[in-house]
């Protein structure tokens, strides 16, 4: 992993987010420079030129049409970031903020916004350093831009708002700037707005929902293989000519992922006789539902790999001078994308938490009751199942999409929003969820494989067990175990299930 990512002129990846998520510092490239100085100096000659131009010399939504006198348009823009920082709720995780300042910077540095270097540069300390923007998580439309996270985001740069120092604890804005070694920026013309004006804050928190959301991926397809193992299930609709009939690569993918985690295995041909003819749908549609759930992922990394070339921000300058309004902040594409990561990832929960209920339901398992080896007086994994089950039920609450809703603002003239902020918000709290969903058929799955006790596991099983039993040991009797299915959890969050 680099340690610094250069910025050039032409967008970044999802790769150099991961990087960033992973602590990775930033800086600006020569042809980033070059970009944005060329863009200031269109925009000083169009404040030359005295013509209205939106957000330049006007006032902003409903009072577009209001012209600002000439020396008071850097107040304008201080205004603008000090009236829209009115976020509510809980804050968002650092990491979550320092995706959103680099990005903003990648989109600053693509030279169409029209920002001073030396305004861009305070972003970049701001982001390279020990402090956080203090961001609360609720506030924004997605559309005019995630308009107050980022504003909460940039104040800091002008010696207002809050931040958080690397203790957790609150310092204002000015302190924080004066220890990193910066004067407060003073805003001229339409930099405030090209502060604020962008989609960073979805798509930084869809690029972390998407990075979890690979490993978890892979998590489920291995989970789902040691399940099947513990069950006495058959490999036959791991088939790849019968995978192949219905030829979607996430499923096929899938069905190779399971096929190479139970090679050799002893235990899944020891029961040739049992008499079943084809497993459960949980355990014998796997390829066909992690599958689609892999193509999905597919689908949205290709929407963020765009919008992470994206220039998200209003009025924009074109190649002739010209300073053009549109509506590239408006985050629809990004709404769409996390509505659909809701849905792929919360199916993942929820065919996960029916084979946590085959393995503990000694009718359907042939295993003890609820896992335990003297069921009765103890209750073995009764409960995980409830809480695997009440976070699948909420899983499907927050898959309700919010890219269909819509609510006017600003005198109507910002008349239809995308609410993507609100879906990337709920994709990754169904990441979380179901993260501890998967968590929990793991812990369920090696302690099914400790009482059965039938012969060698596959290459790839063995390892998940192996793994898994490092922070799970077993459960003999009744104790409390919350700790393990987080530690496992942890496990897969950190990508060493798989």
């Amino acid at each position: 992993m680099s340690s610094r990512v250069i910025i050039d002129c032409h967008g970044t990846t999802l790769d150099k987010v991961r990087q960033i998520a992973d602590g990775a510092s930033f800086e600006l490239g020569p042809e980033a420079v070059s970009a944005i100085e060329k863009a200031r100096s269109g925009i000083e000659t169009l404040l030359e030129s005295g013509q209205p131009i939106y957000g330049v010399n006007t006032g902003f939504g409903r009072l577009a049409s209001t012209v600002i006198p000439v020396d008071e348009i850097g107040l304008l823009q201080r205004n603008l970031l000090l009236s829209h920082a009115c976020s509510t709720g809980r804050l968002f995780p650092s990491s979550i903020v320092k995706i959103m300042i680099f990005l903003r910077v990648v989109s600053l540095a693509r030279g169409r916004s029209g920002i001073r270097l030396e305004t861009v540069n305070a972003l970049v300390k701001l982001g390279n350093s020990s402090f956080v923007p203090a961001v609360p998580s609720q506030g924004s439309l997605g559309a005019s831009g995630d308009l107050a996270p980022l504003s909460h985001m940039c104040l800091p740069i002008l010696g207002e708002g809050e931040c958080i120092d690397k203790y957790g604890v609150p310092v204002s804005g000015a302190e924080a700037l004066q220890q990193i070694g910066l004067s407060p920026v003073e805003l001229q013309a339409k930099e405030g707005l090209a502060l604020i004006n962008g989609t960073q804050a979805m798509t930084a928190l869809l690029c972390s929902a998407v990075l979890d959301s690979k490993r978890l991926m892979d998590a489920a397809d291995a989970t789902a293989a040691i399940t099947l193992e513990a069950l006495l299930g058959t490999d036959a609709a791991l088939d790849p000519e019968l995978i192949g009939l219905r030829p979607h690569p996430g499923a096929f993918e899938s069905a190779e992922f399971i096929r190479k985690h139970l090679e050799n295995s002893e235990i899944i041909h020891s029961h040739p006789s049992c008499g079943k003819v084809q497993d459960a749908y949980s355990l014998r549609c796997t390829p066909q539902v992690h599958g689609a759930s892999r193509d999905a992922l597919k689908y949205i990394e290709t929407i963020l790999e765009r919008e992470l070339k994206a220039v998200t921000d209003n009025p924009l300058l074109m190649e002739d001078g010209r300073a053009v309004s549109g509506g590239n902040f408006h985050g629809q594409p990004v709404a769409f994308a996390a509505d659909h990561l809701k849905i792929a990832i919360a199916e993942l929960a929820n065919i996960s938490e029916r084979r946590t209920e085959r393995l503990l339901n000694p009718d359907l398992s042939g295993l003890p009751a609820f896992l335990s080896p003297a069921p009765g007086t103890n209750s073995g994994l009764m409960i995980a199942q409830y809480t695997s089950a009440s976070l699948v039920s909420e899983n499907k609450v927050l898959s309700h999409p919010a890219s269909v809703d819509s609510i006017s603002v600003s005198g109507c003239q910002e008349d239809h929003v995308s609410m993507g902020t609100t879906a990337a918000r709920q994709a990754a709290e169904i990441v979380r969820n179901s993260c501890h969903v998967l968590a929990t058929e793991l812990v369920a799955a090696v302690q099914a494989h400790r009482l059965l006790k039938r012969g060698a596991m596959g290459n790839g099983t063995q390892k998940t067990f192996d793994t898994v039993s490092t922070v799970f040991p077993p459960l003999d009797k009744d104790r409390q175990f919350v700790g393990d299915i987080e530690a496992v959890a942890c496990l897969i969050r950190e990508g060493n299930i798989g």
